[in-house]
C-alpha cells in the first residue's frame, strides 16, 4: 500500500536550525532554491555552496552575509571537492547537513547516433552526463560521511569519527524511479543514486548519519530542456502545466529537502517523490509490497539468504 502524498509549506517544514550546511550545485535552480530556504534567517544555519561557477549566485541575501560561504569546486575533481569539504568544514568549524545535489540533464544521443572519431572510427561516447550524476556523487558521498560520521560501535571500524553524525540527502529523480525514455545515461545515473540510499542506509545509520533521497519530476530549473528560443522557464512551464504536465516550483523541492533533513534519523531510508508540488515517500510502499513483485517464493529465498555473509565491507 501506497504512503498518502501530501503538501509541504514553509509552516508545516521543521528545518535543521543553528547547523551548518552544504550543498553541492548550489547557484542555480533546486540547490539555490534551497540554499536561500534554509539561510532563512530565524533559522539560522550556515550555508555552504559548492559551485563550478567562478562566482557565488548574485543574490545579496546571501553575498552579503557572515553565514554563507561560496566555494568554486568541480565535483567531477575529487582534489576539488576534498578542498572544499574541507574549507568549509575550517570556515565554519564543523558540517551538520550535506545535500549532493550537483547534476546535469542528458547531453546529446549516446547509443544510437554514430559519431565518428577524427580517423573514421566510431567515437568513444560521450560520459559528462554519468561523471556528473553517479561517478562525483559517490565521491560526495564518501566526503559527506568522512565529515559527518561518529563512531561506531565497532572499534574496529575505519574513518574519522569526528564527526556529530547529521544528515545527507541526495538528488535523484522520478527518472531514479521509472525511468525516462530518451534519457538512458541520466536515468541509470539516478537509479544509481537510489541504489547509493538502499544499500548505505544502514550503515550510515550506524554511524549517525540519516541518508535519503528526493525524487522530483519535471522542475522548474535552468537545466530543463526543450524550450522554444526566447521563452522564458515560467513561460513554458505555464504552457507544460496547461497540457497537463505536472511541474514543480524548485522551492517546493527545497522545503522537501528541508523537511528530509528535519526528521533526522526518522527520515533515514526515505525516498520522496515529487511531482505537480506534491510530494509522497515512495521506499516504505515499496518494501511493503515485496511479496507483490518478487511473488512469495523469491520473496522467501531472499529473506533466507540476506544474511550470508557474502559483503565483508559491511559495518
Amino acid at each position: 500500500m501506497a504512503s498518502p502524498a501530501f503538501s509541504l509549506s514553509p509552516s508545516t517544514v521543521n528545518p535543521p536550525r543553528n547547523s551548518t550546511i552544504l550543498i553541492t550545485g548550489g547557484a542555480s535552480g533546486i540547490g539555490l532554491a534551497t540554499a536561500l530556504y534554509l539561510h532563512t534567517l530565524s533559522y539560522n544555519n550556515n550555508i555552504v555552496v559548492l559551485d563550478r561557477a567562478p562566482s557565488p549566485p548574485p543574490v545579496s541575501e546571501l553575498t552579503s552575509s557572515s553565514r554563507f560561504l561560496y566555494i568554486q569546486s568541480d565535483v567531477t575533481s575529487w582534489q576539488s571537492q576534498r578542498s572544499a569539504f574541507a574549507q568549509a568544514a575550517s570556515h565554519f568549524n564543523h558540517l551538520d547537513h550535506i545535500f549532493v545535489n550537483a547534476g546535469v540533464a542528458e547531453i546529446g544521443e549516446q547509443l544510437f547516433t554514430d559519431h565518428l572519431s577524427p580517423s573514421g572510427e566510431l567515437a568513444e561516447p560521450g560520459r559528462t552526463t554519468i561523471d556528473i550524476d553517479i561517478r562525483a556523487v559517490g565521491d560526495t558521498l564518501k566526503l559527506a560521511i568522512h565529515h559527518l560520521r561518529r563512531k561506531p560501535d565497532n572499534p574496529k571500524a575505519n574513518g574519522s569519527g569526528a564527526g556529530r553524525g547529521g544528515t545527507i540527502v541526495m538528488t535523484a529523480s522520478l527518472a531514479g524511479y521509472l525511468a525516462s525514455a530518451g534519457a538512458p545515461l541520466y536515468s541509470a545515473a539516478k537509479h544509481g543514486v537510489v541504489g547509493y540510499l538502499r544499500a548505505l542506509k544502514s550503515d550510515c545509520a550506524k554511524v549517525g548519519i540519516s541518508l535519503s533521497v528526493i525524487a522530483p519530476g519535471i522542475t522548474l530549473t535552468p537545466i530543463i530542456l526543450g524550450r522554444r528560443e526566447g521563452q522564458s522557464l515560467q513561460a513554458w512551464g505555464e504552457d507544460m502545466r496547461g497540457r497537463g504536465v505536472p511541474i514543480n516550483d524548485a522551492e517546493t523541492v527545497a522545503l522537501t529537502v528541508g523537511f528530509a533533513m528535519g526528521l533526522g534519523v526518522k527520515g533515514s531510508g526515505s525516498g520522496f517523490l515529487i511531482q505537480g508540488n506534491r510530494v509522497q515517500e515512495l521506499e516504505a510502499g515499496i518494501a511493503r509490497t515485496r511479496e507483490q513483485w518478487m511473488g512469495r517464493e523469491m520473496l522467501e529465498l531472499f529473506r533466507g539468504g540476506r544474511g550470508a555473509p557474502l559483503f565483508p565491507n559491511k559495518l
